[in-house]
């Protein structure tokens, strides 16, 4: 009963501060394009020079068959990886660069955070539609399964507002986290079927992959979108119910441990 009753105060409280939360992402957002050439193009360029690349590696080179054309494979798990490891890279410097605000000023410090999930969502979005306007190259049409969309998205969000929450919290706690952090992300890349597909591993190295809560949230998202089929598969439910927990756990372990914020600065 405790435990639910400070979820629903946390919530209410971020209710309350919404209005916070709006300006900071409005912030960041023109921040991070304010004097960048090509603004939000970044969001889709940087997906399609990685796809052209690792085309030549798995196509030309290793000669993979995923069953649909190999870029719109690639671009479409670059895409939603992308989202993620973005978000984690903004939110794990995004109480400590906001020293003054996190020592001097209550307010939930979940918003800093959340607010930069919200900015690569921005991103997420416009990438989405370079993914539409390859699918429609590609001849790959939409289908019913399309509807399980939003099921997919929201899985991928809270999965990441809990990762982001850990990682900031660490960074304020531990300052080396920074230093190792950028390595563990590749690694994390490269266990998640972002640019191979999952039936081509075997054994143990399939069993990790498969356990990596990224690779059943990219493997939706390809089954919605390109193979027009339900996600909904019990490791994709698992997943989610995992998603939640780590969520949850995270808000919970992050909202009680803001009173030692200011002490660790």
């Amino acid at each position: 009963m405790e435990l639910l009753k400070d979820v629903r105060e946390m919530g209410q409280e971020l209710i309350a501060y919404r209005g916070l939360l709006y300006e900071m992402t409005r912030r960041d957002l023109l921040l991070r394009y304010k004097q960048t050439a090509m603004g939000f193009a970044w969001a889709i360029f940087m997906p399609l020079i990685n796809t052209a690349v690792f085309y030549v590696i798995f196509v030309r080179v290793a000669k993979i068959d995923v069953g649909v054309p190999y870029a719109l494979f690639a671009f479409s798990g670059l895409t939603v990886w992308n989202f993620f490891a973005s978000s984690l890279k903004f939110a794990l410097p995004s109480l400590t660069s906001n020293l003054v605000l996190v020592t001097k000023v209550y307010f939930p410090r979940e918003v800093f955070p959340f607010s930069t999930t919200l900015v690569c969502l921005v991103d997420f979005a416009v990438a989405a539609v370079a993914l539409v306007v390859l699918m429609i190259y590609y001849r790959v049409g939409i289908t019913p399964a399309i509807l399980y969309l939003p099921i997919v998205l929201l899985v991928h969000v809270i999965f990441t507002l809990g990762v982001a929450l850990l990682v900031a919290m660490a960074n304020l706690f531990y300052r080396d986290v920074k230093y190792i952090f950028e390595i563990l992300l590749t690694v994390w890349m490269f266990a998640t079927s972002v640019l191979y597909p999952l039936n081509q591993l075997t054994g143990k190295l399939r069993l990790v992959t498969q356990l990596n809560p990224m690779t059943p949230i990219v493997e939706a998202y390809r089954d919605v979108l390109l193979f027009g089929r339900s996600p909904l598969t019990p490791i994709f439910l698992a997943t989610a119910a995992v998603s939640v927990a780590v969520f949850f756990v995270s808000w919970l372990s992050f909202h009680r441990a803001e009173y030692e914020f200011a002490e660790s600065v």
